[in-house]
């Protein structure tokens, strides 16, 4: 028996600048509406006829679009400062969603997704908000509502814009309200589902909240400005908590200016091939020094099975590494950063250098691999799965040392495989990361990247540099070169990696 499929109506009231509402479009035609049954409806209340066409344009192209004129005409000015709205304008745009909520309504639609018609979503926003299971939720957005403000998100927890904690009569002082301004705003940049007091512009409304009465008509003894205020405050009067999701920030194109930006949201959000799957963009990140006669070789062969691109440090090698790899993922787009002098004696330099070139890509997923890792082979048959999977951001996984071909090392001091690390982390935009600063083992992401949803896996990463005796007495000279006191490993394993006779298992794929 297959599943109902969730109905949505997406509503948007549209005054807008062609150059805009073609991008805006462009962004609802690419929603990933597998499983759902989308309708939209639109009040055209253009002044530009090209905008007026290209609506008309559109729903010749889709099925079940709804376009209604309104028939109206008001004086709304917009430039490269801000947006100016007066009384009238706020309560005929209150109208124009509350006919959407009717429609809804009428029509049983599960749900009432409202949008502005400047802003861009990323393809899954719909399915995001449905699976955040709440009556009432935003998408978030930033904006800097002027020139050479700071970005604000669109939703708040008081009154009218209140972005901070504070009781009912309590008095801040000016240091107290920018402490928590600004931890709301780390709040709001970290990737989850946060309870709000007021949100609009890009909201999920379900059928239960509809029914109940949530609207945007006018309270008349609140002075407050904006339907959207009027709705929250009615919301929360009939017994709706509202919650904004940031997992998945939309793009709002306040100003011209902003049309710049508007392309590269696009590019960077395309998930959709022709045949409309959903295959996120997996880069891999890599640091290498001479590692030529190696294992980068078959590592790499491997590796281009599974990956989109590469973005390679070369951390001061006097070999051939580099053109190992642009030979090896020829066909790959692969950017390779070169270190005149190694960085290695302080990692977390490095790290840090790996993590910035990695992300100047746009990532959408970024795998984190040394030059002698690979994964057991079924890895590559369930990688686009695990990446597809919008709850998780971060896939953990058991490293085996390898102390020769065929098996692993453990013991007391060599059990890393007991333990679960990140190797594969999504990117969140506006995700701020703490790093632990050590000279040495400080790790390949930053420290607080389990604040982020994560999930352990089955799969197992094979470690290969210990596999080979001169390998394992290059690097008991190099920790006792770096770390000499084991102030950042342990003396104890430095010194096992000498022994004549470890206890070794046999891996079995």
């Amino acid at each position: 028996m297959t599943s109902k499929k969730n109905r949505v109506l997406v509503g948007s009231p549209i005054y807008q600048k062609p150059d805009i509402l073609q991008k805006f479009l462009l962004s609802l035609k690419r929603l990933d509406v597998e499983g759902l049954e989308l309708g939209i409806f639109f009040i055209d209340d253009n002044e530009d006829e090209r905008s007026s066409k290209m609506l008309e344009d559109f729903s010749q192209e889709r099925n079940n679009v709804k376009i209604l004129a309104s028939n109206q005409s008001d004086v709304y000015v917009c430039n490269g400062i801000t947006h100016y709205w007066n009384e009238n304008l706020v309560w005929k745009v209150a109208d124009f969603k509350n006919m959407m909520i009717e429609h809804a309504i009428k029509e049983d639609y599960d749900y009432l997704f409202l949008i502005d018609s400047d802003l861009l979503l990323y393809p899954l926003t719909i399915k995001q908000l449905i699976s955040a299971k709440k009556d009432i939720i935003s998408n978030i957005f930033w904006t800097k509502w002027q020139p050479d403000a700071e970005e604000q998100p669109q939703v708040w927890l008081y009154d009218e814009y209140t972005q901070w904690e504070i009781s009912r009569g309590q008095a801040l002082a000016d240091s107290d309200i920018t402490t928590r301004y600004q931890s709301y705003i780390r709040q709001m940049r970290t990737p989850g589902v946060h309870k709000v007091g007021g949100l609009g512009a890009c909201t999920l409304i379900s059928q239960k909240a509809l029914k109940a009465g949530v609207n945007f008509k006018m309270i008349e003894n609140l002075s407050f400005w904006g339907e959207d205020r009027h709705f929250c405050i009615r919301a929360a009067a009939l017994g709706f908590s509202m919650y904004v999701d940031t997992h998945l920030p939309a793009y709002h194109i306040y100003r011209d200016s902003d049309l710049d930006g508007a392309m590269e949201f696009l590019d960077r959000t395309k998930k959709w091939e022709a045949s409309g799957t959903s295959r996120p963009k997996l880069t891999l990140s890599m640091v290498i020094k001479n590692e030529s006669d190696r294992y980068l070789r078959k590592v790499l062969e491997e590796i281009r099975d599974y990956i989109d691109e590469a973005v390679i440090i070369d951390d001061g090698s006097t070999d051939d590494s580099a053109e190992v790899c642009l030979e090896v993922l020829k066909g790959i787009p692969v950017r390779i950063i070169r270190n005149d002098v190694s960085k290695f004696s302080n990692e977390i330099e490095l790290r840090k250098q790996q993590w910035s070139e990695t992300v100047k890509s746009n990532p959408e997923w970024i795998i984190n691999l040394d030059a002698d890792e690979m994964f057991e082979k079924r890895f590559k048959e369930v990688v686009r799965q695990l990446i597809s999977d919008q709850e998780v951001d971060v896939y953990c996984f058991r490293l085996y040392d390898f102390w020769n071909e065929t098996h692993y090392r453990e013991d007391e001091r060599w059990c890393a495989h007991r333990y679960y690390r990140p190797f594969l982390v999504r990117y969140r935009e506006g995700f701020e990361c703490k790093w632990n600063d050590r000279p040495q083992h400080c790790g390949r992401f930053a420290e607080n990247v389990f604040e982020l949803p994560h999930k352990l896996s089955d799969i197992r990463l094979k470690h290969l540099g210990w596999a080979k005796e001169e390998d394992r007495m290059a690097k008991f000279k190099r920790y006792q070169e770096l770390d000499p006191e084991g102030k950042y490993g342990s003396t104890e394993q430095y010194v096992s990696i000498l022994d004549d006779a470890p206890n070794l298992v046999r891996f079995e794929e």
